[in-house]
């Protein structure tokens, strides 16, 4: 097949003046790069496209692909993740991972666990800061503290530092005024997951979705914190432990809850899901990523498929296969 790459270089963003934190979402030359070559090791062509705005270009001036694989997030606005499938969709071109409606539910945290929690399926308790007129009404959330804020529409731990776990009206206030001023968007603001916390990788679509594997996400003791932060997403390899799973009863409840929430969301082909135990051990939904960072070595999902026993190349391979499963192309 030819199959066309659409991806977000963080290089080209830098060199149009985006900041560091901006472009955290984004893919390096380096995993552009083992993407690439692993797509070519499976005997197929290859077509670096770039971003959404280059394949728009493409699209318009006539060129068309088999297949798209597409790791693009998209720049602003709480749909940017379902920009290259709306295009692909438009043009009636084949992609890899979810569609646009899966992606922009996805991306808006509230969205997602309101779908979830219509499913019946574990999540913390929530609410949603939309303006300054909200903030107003915050001296007595109906939400047991302590509580925790983040942007509805960021990934990477953006907005995400030791703010964010809160334990005071006060606190609450002054956390929602900073995120709402920074990142021009409503806050999500839930009860505190206090326990271990989880991410868990899924191949497939539909009934044939399946655990790829999972992992723990622990701070080292001298990271100082346990929050997650975008700071310690960006050190990773210096401030957290990815540690495997025993597979014991809680792993098969972590993953089972994993699952079914890739499937009530209904994603498809590829999807990471994070979860962290409430105050009584249980399991409660997080957020899920529809398009996780796919370098081999630095990113999640290629980390768990590293520690089940798949290459990085037999990954890449089962995504393409379930989206020409999908498609009814020959993978």
């Amino acid at each position: 097949m030819n199959i066309g790459l659409v991806y977000d270089l963080r290089s080209d963003y830098l060199a149009e003046g985006c900041t560091e934190e901006q472009v955290a979402e984004f893919d390096s030359e380096a995993t552009i790069a083992a993407l690439e070559e692993a797509i070519l090791s499976l005997g197929h062509r290859t077509d670096r496209i770039g971003n959404a705005r280059s394949l728009c270009k493409r699209l318009v001036a006539g060129d068309r692909w088999d297949l798209v694989f597409n790791i693009a997030e998209g720049l602003s606005g709480r749909c940017r993740e379902a920009q290259v499938p709306c295009l692909l969709d438009l043009y009636g071109v084949g992609y890899t991972a979810s569609d646009a409606l899966v992606c922009a539910a996805t991306l808006d945290k509230a969205v997602a666990k309101r779908l979830l929690q219509a499913a019946g399926l574990p999540t913390a308790k929530f609410l949603v800061i939309e303006d300054e007129q909200d903030l107003r009404r915050l001296d007595r959330p109906p939400l047991d503290f302590p509580l925790f804020a983040k942007p509805i529409a960021e990934g990477t731990g953006k907005g995400i530092d030791h703010r964010s776990r809160i334990d005071t009206a006060a606190q609450l206030r002054d956390a929602c005024a900073l995120l709402l001023k920074r990142y021009a968007q409503p806050v999500l603001v839930e009860e505190y997951l206090p326990g271990r916390e989880f991410t868990t990788a899924v191949l497939g679509a539909g009934p044939s979705a399946r655990v790829l594997g999972t992992l723990e996400v622990r701070m080292r003791p001298h990271a100082g914190t346990d929050i997650y932060s975008y700071q310690m997403k960006e050190k990773c390899e210096q401030l957290v432990d990815y540690l495997p799973v025993p597979a014991d009863e809680l792993r098969r409840q972590v993953e089972d809850l994993a699952l079914r929430a890739y499937r009530v969301l209904q994603c498809r082909d590829v999807g990471r899901v994070d979860i962290r135990l409430d105050r009584a051990g249980r399991p409660a939904f997080m957020e899920i990523n529809p398009l996780p960072g796919m370098h081999p070595s630095h990113s999640d999902l290629p980390m768990i498929a590293t520690q089940e026993g798949m290459s990085y190349r037999e990954l890449i391979h089962d995504i393409i296969r379930s989206a020409c499963a999908r498609l009814g192309i020959p993978g």
